[in-house]
């Protein structure tokens, strides 16, 4: 069966509206929809469960939050699936989680006028099917500005050759120190981020674990390190791992998966789709009734 449980709209930085993302998953058994940082396009993506001319598979309420990574990792993407969009400490937290990332912003957009690149009062066109001029908030179609938007805008303005070339030598912590823009942001702790997920209803999961150190990217996970975090992670409230994704070798789905289902974790799959800013990456993930079952009944419930 098809399932997909880490999709960006428009709401984030995903080039699909919600109900677009909605309409592509119809066949699907499973889907969420997890923009970083805000639910701004939850509600307009479950809308089509009442609709009977498009089929209604599980969709879930979802977002994906930057978390502090532990001690001896980089990066801990958190999945919070099945959550009340509505839910006021959620939203309480989301603000302060908002205002963190426009402080970030905003010294990014002082890094590239460093470099002479001006995107907050553009005088070039958009692109080149339009003769607009626009800044750089124009590109974000709810409240969260986030790095593909910077990358699009760099190509879309002739500072790059593709959205992979902007990232490369404006947007990431490895990007030339000459050109470099990238910025930090703050990020809410492990503890308060799971209590704030389980208070709107929801679960925790973590994205794409093979991210979880930087030097996994070229080395390989550490299992035996994962494993360890992992283990104490479930301690602390986290219940499950995005054990299939799309990005992972073979061994890397059958090395996590082993651990979560060890760990007793509830798993998930999930593309990390993204439409035209990641045109590599498809939508959708094909997974066996077995591997799914636990989550979607625990999901069902919700």
């Amino acid at each position: 069966m098809t399932v997909d449980f880490h999709c960006h709209s428009t709401a984030s930085d995903g080039t699909f509206t919600p109900t677009e993302l909605a309409q592509k998953g119809s066949a699907f058994a499973a889907m969420a929809i997890t923009d970083h940082d805000n639910c701004d396009g939850a509600e307009e993506f479950l809308a089509l469960r009442s609709d009977r001319s498009v089929a209604s598979p599980l969709r879930v309420a979802g977002i994906e939050l930057s978390i502090e990574p532990g001690e001896g990792f980089d990066k801990f993407h958190l999945l919070g699936l099945g959550i009340d969009p509505s839910n006021a400490e959620l939203k309480a937290f989301l603000k302060s989680v908002l205002d963190g990332r426009n402080a970030r912003n905003a010294r990014i957009l002082a890094n590239f006028r460093r470099l002479g690149i001006e995107m907050e009062s553009s005088s070039q066109p958009c692109n080149s099917e339009t003769s607009r001029p626009c800044n750089i908030f124009s590109y974000a179609h709810g409240e969260v500005l986030a790095r593909p938007h910077f990358a699009r805008w760099l190509v879309d303005h002739g500072h790059a050759a593709d959205i992979k070339d902007a990232f490369a030598r404006y947007l990431l912590p490895d990007s030339p120190s000459a050109t470099r823009c990238y910025e930090e942001r703050w990020h809410p702790s492990q503890e308060d981020a799971f209590r704030t997920i389980h208070a709107a209803g929801g679960i925790c999961v973590m994205a794409h674990p093979k991210y979880w150190r930087t030097d996994w990217k070229t080395s390989g996970p550490d299992y035996a390190a994962a494993e360890r975090e992992l283990a104490a992670l479930k301690e602390r409230g986290l219940d499950g791992v995005e054990s299939l994704y799309q990005a992972n070798t073979n061994e890397e789905n059958v090395a996590f998966t082993r651990i979560a289902t060890k760990l007793g974790y509830l798993k998930t799959a999930g593309s990390d789709f993204h439409g035209a800013n990641k045109p590599t990456i498809p939508l959708g993930m094909e997974v066996s009734e077995a591997f799914i079952a636990p989550v979607l009944e625990r999901l069902d419930m919700v």
